[in-house]
């Protein structure tokens, strides 16, 4: 059951209790035009389908079984990437935001998720004229970094300050040219706690989030398996590849409880956990 408007919008960070997200089946997934190194790198074996299905499934299982309503868009054929629901949309505090996607055919996916909205009645936001994708947008309190990429601009981050107003300081962070988005090299855990790969940064740009969290650095290797795009469900777990022993190993030290879900075919297309999932509310618990 759909609870009202007033409850399923609303995030404020990116760790408390997730209670509510939009998903989607990688039902068509499959490399065509490569768009990042990782895509490279598989495109010759491209994408087991039905296992991919099944990981997804059971991620949607283990979000539902930690209490979060799972809200599943519909696949749509020609939308191979459709997977991924966080790129089109993010939520900052009681609004939602619509992306403005890099790319035509991605922009069909903002489409489904708005007719979704618009059937259930819940209101959302579409004010950017430049590309702005969900992975680059960082929330965090009345701090949003948002990665300065390939396909979110300074012009549209500027735009998201002036609709936020004083309320939020929203943060530009660029990001290497070899890095699709910002929750590819960084991710906020706790109110202390933060995810980093360090060569995706400026040594100026580095040293603000280390002012502002305690980092656990990911190294390349698992930066490429995407250590870095765990999803934080609330309570201090987090859903992590069982792939990445090393970044694993440092959460459970630093005190999280790490979920480990196999995710290794959707990765293949360049993105995981953080990268698969929108929520649109979040406890303040």
């Amino acid at each position: 059951m759909i609870k009202s408007e007033e409850k399923i919008i609303g995030c404020t960070t990116e760790y408390r209790k997730l209670e509510t997200l939009f998903i989607c089946r990688p039902k068509y997934m499959e490399i065509t035009e490569v768009i990042n190194e990782t895509q490279r790198h598989y495109i010759n074996g491209n994408i087991d389908v039905d296992l991919a299905m099944e990981q997804h499934e059971t991620f949607a299982r283990t979000l539902e079984k930690h209490g979060a309503e799972v809200i599943r868009l519909e696949p749509e054929h020609q939308l191979n990437e459709q997977v991924f629901t966080r790129d089109i949309g993010f939520c900052i505090g009681s609004r939602l935001f619509l992306s403005e996607m890099n790319t035509h055919i991605r922009g069909a996916e903002v489409d489904v998720l708005k007719q979704s909205l618009q059937d259930k009645g819940i209101s959302y936001h579409r004010p950017f004229l430049q590309s702005i994708e969900g992975g680059d947008v960082m929330v965090d309190g009345d701090k949003i970094w948002v990665g300065i990429s390939k396909r979110t601009t300074r012009e549209a981050a500027e735009t998201l300050q002036l609709q936020l107003g004083n309320d939020y300081q929203v943060i530009p962070l660029p990001i290497d040219d070899s890095i699709l988005h910002l929750d590819c090299a960084f991710n906020i855990l706790s109110p202390d706690w933060a995810l980093i790969y360090p060569d995706a940064f400026a040594p100026a740009d580095y040293q603000k989030l280390k002012e502002n969290y305690h980092l656990i650095e990911v190294t390349a290797a698992e930066q490429f398996s995407m250590g870095t795009n765990v999803l934080s469900i609330g309570g201090g777990k987090v859903i992590s590849m069982p792939q990445n022993k090393d970044v694993n190993e440092k959460m459970r030290r630093t005190g999280f409880q790490v979920i480990e879900v196999e995710f290794s075919e959707i990765i293949k297309s360049g993105g995981s956990f953080r990268c698969c999932s929108l929520p649109v509310y979040r406890s303040n618990s």
